[in-house]
């Protein structure tokens, strides 16, 4: 008799990253973490990102025990520096203006805890963003639609932040903040196919 699958958890808040796991026909639970980021400390942007996505991950692992738990966290890597979301919209503009014109380096760190297997999985999808050289009345306009605030790096590539995003090299969907075919791979790992997953 084979066992039955474990459900499916997406520990994170993120509604974009809900939204790129329903499209591809997973519909998890959501079990937002509370952990809290300040208690990791450092600069490294690979490092950082997969820290904290098994911290998330672990965080709401309690309430479970046959599941699946996925755990994300995503930064942007420019000239060197690590940025999360900006905490102002003077922050905003101010990442923006070092931003225009420039590339930069998005980091999404995945884990996968499998409480069925006792096993974990994290792992790292990287994608370089071409940024447009915004004038400074555009980069104004844009942190004042709000959308800036809300995300890793400063810019939503399924928003409006994809008029300003000139080429990407890698993964479309870990700049959304999830890379479907990096978690396609993790499951494989783990010895499931992402198809058992889909809702019927």
């Amino acid at each position: 008799m084979l066992d039955p699958l474990p459900i499916f958890v997406l520990a994170s808040a993120s509604p974009a990253r809900l939204k790129l796991l329903n499209t591809a026909g997973i519909k998890p639970i959501v079990r937002i973490s509370n952990f809290d980021e300040s208690q990791i400390q450092t600069g490294k942007g690979i490092e950082l990102v997969q820290t904290l996505a098994i911290c998330k991950a672990q965080s709401v692992t309690s309430e479970f025990s046959n599941a699946l738990v996925l755990g994300c966290d995503s930064v942007l890597e420019v000239e060197g520096k690590i940025y999360g979301k900006p905490k102002s919209a003077t922050e905003a503009i101010d990442r923006w203006q070092v931003m225009r014109g420039n590339t930069g380096m998005l980091y999404t760190g995945h884990a996968l805890i499998d409480l069925v297997k006792k096993q974990q999985l994290v792992r790292c999808g990287i994608t370089k963003v071409y940024f447009a050289d915004l004038s400074d009345e555009t980069i104004a306009a844009y942190v004042q639609s709000g959308e800036p605030l809300k995300c890793a790096g400063s810019f939503a590539l399924e928003g409006k932040g994809g008029l300003f995003i000139e080429k990407i090299e890698g993964c479309h969907s870990n700049v959304i903040g999830l890379s479907l075919p990096l978690l396609h791979q993790m499951l494989l790992e783990l010895g499931y196919n992402v198809t058992d997953f889909w809702q019927k």
